[in-house]
């Protein structure tokens, strides 16, 4: 998203930030030319000049002198010498499919229908496939894996042949109790495929969401005519992550980044090797609760989980980028890859990886993506996301919204 400052000359003021999601666009108004900014950011800058400046202001062109003895009346513009416009752009990558599970790849901007808090949107952009990939591999190093590493190691190759693409770049980051970015961005093929071949194993420590913010902080700087992809293999364990998993998915949604999952069995680790304390993350249902609180304490989805074991993935991931600040114990993976439009891939031997990866792979090459600016919504708080296609027997997976705080938090 994109959002542009404009400034009258002289002292700035103190202004609240609001959320931004891509780039700032600055200009001043009333400046001799030598004192203009060169640099301008962003979409639409024509546009939101336009709806910025009233015609009235449009026709002032410099300082007026007043008369002898006359009062000069501040003008609104001078008295708010910083005006803040929205411009938001919004990136919904959708794939679709019909109801043998194969990809549609045949469909045309006409045939789909975009919608944000409920209201149609036109569509500013749509593509199949075509924009090149900036994709950040996120591999859990953690002894608790030791067993699995040797399969980790050997899919490399799959990273860089079915996921990357001829102009595609990835960088590579591990994590055991630390963070690590053992690549940044390359697009040689071969220095990532070593990095992932010698990944060393660390650890006891599995600080997932603490890696997943260091993947959103890394493609947060890719340019936007980028697809912003993070790719997993991990467990869906974390413990001791200063990040909440809130605020990962929150910034990811923003960044317009989609989370795939190759999920590592635990089970399967443990039976390759000494058995180690891995306790299943325990299900979180979101939202609106139809049962009074158990006696003694709040009412969180958390409580809730453990009163019913029940779950809804895509009311949750609504809730959890709202209630950053709240541990939520829910499965952690799956939840990312429903929230930012990805897919969650478990896998129980060496060659489920190996084709979790060429699934992802495979997805990547055949995803369209619909951008949009919002038009006729709040411009903060949760928007849902919905996508329909006209065709029918046609099923479409996306993100299912975003979040923007007000500007005063």
């Amino acid at each position: 998203m994109h959002h542009m400052d404009v400034h009258r000359c002289g002292p700035a003021r103190p202004r609240a930030e609001a959320p931004s999601l891509e780039g700032t666009v600055t200009a001043r108004i009333g400046c001799h030319p030598a004192q203009a900014p060169k640099t301008l950011r962003g979409f639409g800058v024509a546009v939101a000049l336009a709806t910025m400046l009233s015609p009235a202001a449009a026709q002032v062109s410099g300082p007026i002198t007043p008369h002898p003895g006359q009062t000069v009346q501040q003008s609104p513009l001078a008295q708010q010498p910083q005006i803040r416009v929205r411009v938001d752009l919004v990136s919904a990558p959708a794939l679709v499919r019909n109801a043998k599970g194969e990809l549609a790849l045949d469909l045309t901007e006409k045939d789909f229908h975009i919608t944000d808090n409920g209201v149609e949107q036109k569509l500013e952009g749509f593509d199949l496939g075509g924009a090149p990939l900036s994709v950040v591999i996120v591999a859990e190093t953690s002894s608790r894996i030791e067993a699995l590493l040797p399969a980790v190691r050997r899919t490399g190759i799959l990273f860089t042949q079915t996921v990357m693409g001829h102009d595609g770049e990835a960088a590579v980051i591990g994590y055991d109790d630390d963070v690590n970015v053992l690549t940044g961005f390359t697009g040689d093929k071969d220095a990532i495929e070593r990095t992932i071949t010698n990944l060393k194993e660390g650890t006891s420590g599995v600080h997932l969401y603490d890696a997943l913010s260091r993947a959103v902080n890394l493609l947060r700087d890719r340019p936007t005519s980028r697809r912003r992809v993070i790719i997993t293999l991990a467990e869906a364990v974390d413990k001791d992550s200063e990040e909440k998993l809130g605020a990962v998915l929150r910034e990811a949604q923003l960044a317009n980044i989609t989370i795939y999952c190759v999920g590592l069995s635990t089970t399967a680790a443990e039976a390759r090797g000494p058995v180690k304390d891995s306790s299943p993350p325990s299900a979180t249902p979101p939202g609106t609760f139809g049962l009074p609180p158990m006696p003694g304490t709040p009412q969180t989805p958390t409580t809730e989980a453990e009163r019913s074991g029940t779950i809804d993935l895509l009311a949750l991931s609504a809730w959890v980028v709202q209630h950053v600040g709240e541990t939520v114990k829910a499965p952690a993976l799956e939840l990312a890859a429903v929230a930012t439009g990805g897919t969650y891939e478990s896998t129980v031997h060496d060659k489920s990886i190996e084709d979790a990866i060429d699934r992802i792979g495979g997805e990547l090459s055949g995803q369209y993506t619909l951008t949009y600016r919002p038009t006729g919504t709040d411009p903060t708080g949760y928007h849902e996301i919905k996508i329909t296609v006209d065709k029918r027997g046609l099923t479409v997976r996306s993100r299912p919204g975003y979040y923007l705080e007000p500007p005063n938090k």
